[in-house]
């Protein structure tokens, strides 16, 4: 499910390239789309959950229906108003946060005032994605993965409707994304509502500041989403940072991160999300040897796939957007500025994905200021990092590709800091077959990255898009077959690779 809505999100993203190209416009529109994002990354992609799902397994342990649907009631209602006051402040203040995400716009009047316009028009999101994450994580804890998983699809159709058949209505075409955002807050909210009936778990909201959990909800809630998602506040200090670069810079930073999303979504995503519930599991049981098997499965997958994902963008990261991007308004120029983003934005792709996977054993313990405070140190090396390599490079046109680069190094010290800690408190003793899986996937990266260099050597900018939709989805197969083929032959079975209670 994750992969169709990674997959459709391609497809809006060539189609907006294709429609609106890379200028100041739709710099105007990334700028006010990135705090939408922002947020659907905080709340969709499993950061909501690790302050949420803890406390709803304990509910659900205790097994009294009615008290759980109560509770539940409490929350969302206490949830939906704090998200509304939110959601009435952030529009009112959307000059001035339009100030703090591009402060670099405010020389330019036109496109200072259609990002502020925009970013009107899609802050409601933050209500329908803060109701539409809640009904996610209760439907983690019991055991519904498929529907939170395929709803943020909701959100690409939504903008690629609008920016096929709203945008020629309007008399700023770009505006029409941005109503495309909101639409698809309402229609993510009621995607899930059938699910949750299914479940026996729907009720009235009913805000209450006054309910025990609903003040531990809150308690942990915060600190939980912050700590995971450093790098997406990150990615917000890199938009603040390139608004004072060339013109373009923002949009070109916005697809080179939406490739590395899809591995990052698939993987991180996932991992962490299926991960933390078996981990809650584990210390509710008191199984400590249970919770370090799950994280070491969950690490071994890691680098099983995020190690070849990292070796495939980077290697592929001109051929890839140029296939992806490069048709109406997107210039070969364009191609070769994203594409130097993307190879600096995926070295630190294993980091991201392990971040999701080690955050959850802190927050399956209740731990959530650990992962808090690492977060923050990786944020403070970013804000010293991405300036000094933005302005240092920017002369070899590659200010943005240093912004990236800051953003790959945090989030590479930040899941380094969440795996020393595990290790020093014993929480996670890695297995013994480390070594070998080590060595095995080494021989395997180096032979499919061997291979896929040998695809630079076509005339990738010469062919039609069509062409290069044919030869890059050749090359991406012979790689992962010389990849599996190689693991294969050094001796990795699928046996490796099952879930700690199954092996």
């Amino acid at each position: 499910m994750t992969l169709i809505s990674r997959l459709l999100g391609f497809v809006r993203d060539m189609i907006i390239a294709g429609t609106f190209g890379a200028d100041a416009a739709t710099d105007a529109f990334f700028v006010a789309f990135r705090l939408p994002n922002f947020l659907r990354r905080l709340f969709a992609e499993g950061a909501f959950s690790q302050g949420c799902v803890p406390i709803l397994a304990e509910l659900r342990a205790r097994g009294n229906d009615a008290a759980t649907r109560l509770t539940l009631a409490r929350m969302a209602g206490t949830l939906a108003l704090a998200a509304a006051l939110l959601t009435a402040a952030g529009m009112a203040a959307a000059p001035a946060l339009t100030l703090v995400f591009a402060p670099g716009f405010y020389e330019q009047p036109t496109q200072y005032e259609l990002a502020v316009a925009m970013l009107r028009i899609s802050f409601p999101y933050l209500f329908f994605i803060t109701l539409t994450a809640f009904a996610g994580g209760i439907l983690h804890t019991w055991g519904q993965f498929a529907v939170p998983a395929l709803t943020p699809a909701l959100l690409n159709l939504a903008m690629i409707a609008a920016a096929l058949w709203l945008a020629p209505l309007m008399a700023q075409p770009i505006e029409a994304l941005a109503w495309g955002v909101f639409a698809a807050g309402v229609l993510q909210v009621a995607f899930q509502l059938p699910s949750l009936w299914s479940i026996r778990q729907i009720a009235l909201p009913r805000p209450t500041w006054r309910d025990r959990e609903v003040l531990r909800l809150f308690k942990l809630m915060g600190p939980a989403i912050l700590g995971v998602s450093a790098t997406q506040i990150n990615l917000l200090l890199d938009t603040l940072v390139a608004s004072f670069l060339v013109s373009g810079s923002v949009s070109w930073l916005y697809y080179s991160d939406r490739l590395v999303e899809l591995p990052q979504g698939l993987l991180g995503v996932a991992l962490g999300t299926s991960i933390l519930p078996h981990l809650s599991g584990n210390h509710l049981g008191h199984d400590r040897d249970g919770f370090s098997r799950t994280l070491d499965w969950a690490l071994r997958w890691v680098a099983l796939l995020g190690l070849p994902a990292t070796l495939g963008l980077m290697i592929l990261a001109k051929p890839l957007v140029s296939t992806l991007f490069e048709h109406d308004e997107f210039s070969a120029e364009d191609v070769e500025m994203a594409s130097r983003s993307l190879v600096t934005y995926a070295a630190g792709l294993p980091g991201a994905i392990a971040v999701k996977a080690l955050a959850s054993g802190f927050s399956a313990r209740r731990d959530v200021h650990t992962p808090l405070r690492y977060g923050l140190y990786a944020i403070a090396a970013n804000c010293v990092l991405a300036p000094a390599l933005a302005f240092l490079l920017a002369p070899y046109g590659w200010g943005h590709g240093g912004l990236a680069l800051a953003t790959a190094t945090a989030t590479s010290v930040n899941a380094l800091l969440l795996l020393a800690k595990l290790l020093t408190d014993r929480v996670y003793r890695p297995g013994k077959s480390w070594l070998g899986f080590a060595a095995r996937l080494t021989l395997a990266n180096a032979a499919m990255g061997a291979l896929l260099t040998c695809a630079l050597q076509y005339p990738w900018n010469d062919w039609s898009q069509h062409e290069r939709i044919g030869w890059l989805c050749l090359w991406i197969t012979a790689g992962i077959a010389a990849y599996l083929l190689s693991l294969a032959l050094a001796g990795l079975r699928p046996r490796h690779l099952l879930l700690p209670d199954r092996a």
